[in-house]
């Protein structure tokens, strides 16, 4: 591991674990400095508010979903009402209010927030693990400045009848298994790459991963000529900092299903020969790396919530530089299976690596491969910055990750895996260069990507315009976001082997 003076704690989240848990009304009374209410729509609110609906409507507060009130209080912590409408709740909408909440105190280090008398859609477990989720997101930061050793939240206690109680339980620990992986991805997609180079994130991988119950195996340089590993090595060819590929594997007993999950792990993009324009795009390549820390956040939170399916994942990881022994246009790479491929762009590195990962997950037994990456440009003019694009050869596996994505609310959108285009990729050198043409990127990526699944089922998951937002919403915040973290473990814990 290469130090300075100015290294950072790549997964400085980790040292701020708030404590979570269920308890009374009482409890929160004296513990909490804020407490959220939850008020629908009709109805008078719960008598812990302390006022009622002619009050709340004199300030402009109806319940209605999204609407918040902070109500100061003498005794006892602060008062929030929090509006959810008319109707049956969903749990994104939980989400959103618990971080919405959140964000409407912002000074306040313990919160409590309240499951409402009578649920309308949702178990008592889901709302308590959305609300955990939401808040535990929404506190998070990647801070380097004078108060970084400050924590943003102490402590959550979700208030539930005792009856609830266990139910309450188990969804509060769910939510703090997956906000936890999804801190450590947003954690590794915003440190700067001078501290987390692809040996700092292999080793890493071993410290998280093996504390998760995950096998974890890191392949050098030398190794990777060995098995043939051509693009993961073209790309790296231009900098000092030598490439990393790390296999992690977690399998339970008896396993239902198995998976493989393939993360592009640019550590820093310039472009390489093709090099980006220096613009904000060009300062935001820290994070080019995002699926890499997605697949390996996603995994270290299987365990703990009894993930019946066995994954593997591969962490693609090198940086991709301009230097005098950089890759050049026009140059020729072998693949991990023999393919080779014509590089026009240099800046079309993400598919180069990642075609080593598939092709090394086609050759043990599989249900479904699934890659993730930040692939294309093309993918954020289409859906911005919150949709993620996925294609693939199976229909059943692309339904699974859009049902998952629903469900944690990280939607994704199918595009066409539009096979005429393929042609675009024909060199008359090689089996095939790296680009398509001007348009359909998305897809051209795509269907490059497709030559070494082996006719496995597959899907791939672009999250180039997801993988950072320009400002904060709701539990989302600014910068990157770990979009996929979540979306991936709902994916390996509902999985059904295609028929």
């Amino acid at each position: 591991m290469n130090t300075t003076k100015d290294d950072f704690d790549p997964i400085p989240s980790t040292r701020f674990q708030a404590t979570v848990g269920v308890g009374s009304l009482e409890q929160a009374q004296t513990e909490a400095d804020a407490l959220a209410v939850p008020v629908g729509a009709d109805g008078e609110p719960a008598a812990e508010l302390g006022t009622d609906r002619a009050a709340l409507a004199s300030a402009g507060f109806t319940g209605q979903r999204g609407q918040s009130l902070v109500q100061p209080r003498s005794d006892g912590p602060v008062r929030v009402a929090i509006g959810t409408g008319a109707g049956e709740v969903d749990l994104a909408l939980v989400r959103d209010l618990a971080a919405d909440f959140a964000r409407a105190v912002p000074w306040h280090r313990r919160l409590a927030i309240e499951v409402p008398p009578q649920l309308r859609g949702v178990s008592v477990a889901d709302f308590a693990q959305a609300v955990t989720e939401g808040v535990l997101l929404a506190r998070w930061r990647y801070f380097l400045g004078k108060d970084a050793d400050k924590p943003t939240l102490e402590s959550l206690l979700v208030v539930a009848f005792d009856e609830d109680s266990e139910q309450a339980r188990q969804g509060v620990e769910r939510g703090r298994v997956v906000a936890a992986a999804c801190s450590l991805g947003r954690d590794l997609a915003n440190c700067p790459a001078t501290t987390l180079s692809a040996v700092r994130m292999a080793e890493i991988a071993v410290e998280v991963g093996t504390a998760a119950g995950l096998e974890v195996e890191v392949y050098d340089k030398d190794q990777l000529i060995a098995m043939g590993c051509g693009g993961l090595l073209g790309v790296n060819r231009g900098s000092v900092q030598p490439p990393r590929m790390v296999r992690l594997r977690y399998t339970p007993e008896q396993p239902t299903g198995r998976i493989a999950l393939i993360g592009k792990g640019i550590m820093y993009d310039s472009g390489g020969i093709s090099l980006k324009p220096s613009d904000e795009s060009h300062a935001q390549m820290k994070n080019d790396m995002t699926g890499a820390a997605t697949v390996l956040a996603s995994m270290t939170a299987l365990r703990d919530l009894g993930c019946t399916a066995a994954v593997t994942g591969y962490l693609m990881c090198t940086d991709n530089m301009p230097s005098g022994s950089a890759m050049m246009l026009g140059d020729v790479l072998r693949m991990r299976n023999g393919t080779t491929v014509e590089v026009l762009n240099t800046d079309a590195e993400g598919r180069l690596v990642m075609a080593d990962g598939l092709a090394l997950a086609t050759e043990e037994p599989v249900d479904a491969i699934v890659d993730i990456a930040t692939l294309t440009g093309a993918c954020l003019r289409t859906f911005g910055v919150e949709i993620a694009g996925v294609m693939g050869n199976d229909p059943a596996v692309v339904t699974q990750l859009k049902t998952a994505g629903e469900i944690v609310d990280e939607p994704v959108w199918e595009l066409p895996l539009h096979r005429p285009y393929r042609k675009q990729l024909d060199s008359p050198i090689a089996d095939l260069t790296n680009m398509g043409g001007v348009n359909a990127g998305s897809i051209t990526a795509a269907l490059f990507l497709e030559e070494f699944v082996d006719g496995k089922p597959w899907a791939h998951l672009d999250i180039a315009g997801t993988a950072q937002l320009p400002e904060a919403r709701s539990w989302r915040n600014k910068g990157a976001t770990g979009f996929g973290t979540r979306l991936l473990i709902e994916f390996a814990r509902s999985f059904a082997t295609p028929s």
